[in-house]
């Protein structure tokens, strides 16, 4: 099986050039690694252009957010797995794409592998040495993740309209729903140097909180929708005055432009059976114990810090 590797970038130049600096260590190295540049300003495509004419780059004049651009990333990829990172991660074994290539040649139904990480957003995690047993889980990190692109594929992909935020359980949801995995492999892992260039908390938990709501209009049966969704509100909200008097002050802001893609995520509504909801959401609280499989040798030579 051949792999591809995808980067969505929002002006972070610096990052992406360490990023791919590591990308360079990987034996085998990729099929390819293509890269979006999302209405950067910071000189990225003039870096691209000049330091990896062996990228191959797409650009987008106007802004399409992470999603709309890891979804025009996945449908140009060749290779039979994509590997999708954020532009401060990458992997830590030197040898991570022969395994991981194991993997999915042993596990048929396998859609989705994401993957512990060293990050400097939880600095506990830069120096843990076991991660635990690998599980079946409910959801993903695109920072850290390969994905089966015929699965991308045939479940339609992303909501790009999303923008950004929680494309992750949407996706889980369905592959769980069409009879295949998502699976937390514990013994690869990512590099994840977490930049704090271009992230803004507040924004993102709207967009988080926007988009869980439209998931569930696209995705929940009635009549369960009717109680589902006033729960995820809810837990939003409480998230918000964890947080203090001025998140809870502008959470209608996500309101808002929650309302104002009601009409689209009806018109895009498929909504999956309440077993299969359930059984995901269950999944999503409790993950359960995956089988082990081989993944040939396990290298710890490499510093993840």
């Amino acid at each position: 099986m051949s792999l591809s590797i995808a980067i969505a970038t929002h002006n972070r130049r610096e990052d992406l050039k360490t990023t791919l600096a590591e990308l360079a260590r990987l034996r085998p190295a990729p099929h390819e690694i293509l890269i979006c540049a999302d209405a950067c300003s910071d000189g990225t495509e003039d870096f691209l252009r000049d330091a990896h004419p062996d990228c191959r780059v797409i650009v987008n004049s106007t802004s399409q957010g992470s999603i709309g651009s890891r979804e025009a990333l996945f449908h140009c990829a060749k290779g039979d797995l994509i590997l999708s990172l954020d532009d401060d991660s990458y992997p830590v074994e030197s040898d991570f794409i022969a395994r991981i290539v194991e993997i999915f040649e042993a596990v048929p139904e396998l859609a989705v592998a994401t993957f512990p990480q060293f990050s400097d957003e939880y600095p506990e995690t830069l120096n843990q040495t076991d991660f635990g047993p690998s599980l079946r889980v409910g959801s993903f990190t695109s920072s850290a993740a390969v994905i089966r692109r015929k699965v991308f594929l045939e479940l339609g992909g992303y909501p790009a309209f999303f923008h950004h935020c929680y494309e992750e359980p949407d996706f889980a949801l369905r592959c769980i729903a069409a009879g295949y995995q998502v699976r937390l492999e514990t013994s690869l892992h990512v590099r994840h140097r977490y930049s704090g260039i271009e992230r803004n908390e507040m924004r993102t938990h709207h967009y988080q909180a926007r988009n869980e709501l439209w998931s569930v209009l696209m995705r929940c049966p009635a009549p369960q929708l009717f109680a589902v969704a006033p729960f995820r509100w809810a837990r939003q909200f409480a998230y918000a005055r964890k947080r203090g008097i001025g998140w809870m002050l502008r959470e209608p802001v996500w309101w808002a432009n929650c309302i104002a893609g009601i009409s689209r995520c009806l018109k895009a509504r498929s909504p999956i059976s309440w077993d299969h909801y359930r059984n995901w959401m269950e999944l999503v609280r409790r993950p359960q114990p995956a089988p082990n499989l081989p993944v040939g040798r396990h290298s710890n030579e490499e510093d993840p810090a």
